[in-house]
């Protein structure tokens, strides 16, 4: 199996046939849907199209991820959300570019190719002040720090340390791969759509828990605990 796309939902039956229909399909791809016990259909549509199921009871974002990561038979991970927004079928040509210029991760920035009305005002202000923050504190220079699509060979796992089970995930691992010796990143404008079906991000509670989770991961790493390791 060459690449495994991972999709993490709750409740998103409005959407992720959809999503998966606009995966261009392979023979050596597979699809899985990391499930939080979604109490709709969700994971009925995701079976009918193809999709692998893995339910995870514990919650979290980035725990959903984790498990994703460990389940996924790939050598090579693509993520997006179920929700329509992110360019689903780019997922090959970005593979392609992965391999092509001999990189380890692409993180995909939503940004500068954003649709109108993909982001709210109070949404895109949020994104600023946390990409101002990241690049602040760990000095990188990244245009999107909370992009949920990324393209990385599973094998640099190993290099990385996550430590959350929520939202912060997203931006950890991109602090992790970027900063890491062992890890060749690069961040590759994509569009960006509006969502299709209800918004799951609480923008001023996750806003705020990933400002925090920045600095205690600068100053005050051992308050996160070890994270965990892939091997």
């Amino acid at each position: 199996m060459k690449v495994s796309v991972i999709i993490p939902t709750l409740n998103e039956e409005e959407s992720i046939g959809q999503t998966i229909d606009q995966i261009p399909k392979s023979d050596d791809q597979e699809i899985m849907i990391v499930d939080g016990l979604s109490r709709d259909k969700t994971r009925e549509i995701a079976t009918s199209k193809g999709a692998r199921v893995v339910e995870e009871k514990r919650k979290g974002y980035g725990r959903a991820y984790k498990t994703g990561f460990r389940e996924a038979f790939g050598e090579i991970i693509a993520t997006l959300d179920g929700d329509t927004t992110y360019p689903a079928e780019l997922i090959p040509d970005l593979v392609k570019q992965l391999e092509e210029e001999g990189l380890d991760f692409i993180s995909c920035d939503r940004i500068k190719k954003a649709e109108k009305g993909s982001f709210t005002t109070v949404h895109a202000f949020g994104n600023w002040t946390l990409k101002v923050t990241m690049n602040i504190l760990f000095g990188m220079k990244l245009n999107d720090s909370q992009t949920g699509m990324w393209i990385f060979r599973k094998e640099i796992l190993k290099h990385l340390t996550i430590t959350s089970d929520g939202m912060p995930m997203s931006e950890e691992i991109k602090i992790e791969a970027f900063q890491s010796k062992n890890v060749r990143s690069k961040e590759v404008n994509v569009p960006y759509r509006v969502r299709l079906g209800d918004k799951a991000l609480n923008t001023w509670k996750d806003g705020i828990k990933n400002e925090i989770f920045l600095f205690k991961k600068r100053f005050n790493p051992k308050k996160l605990g070890p994270g965990e390791k892939f091997q």
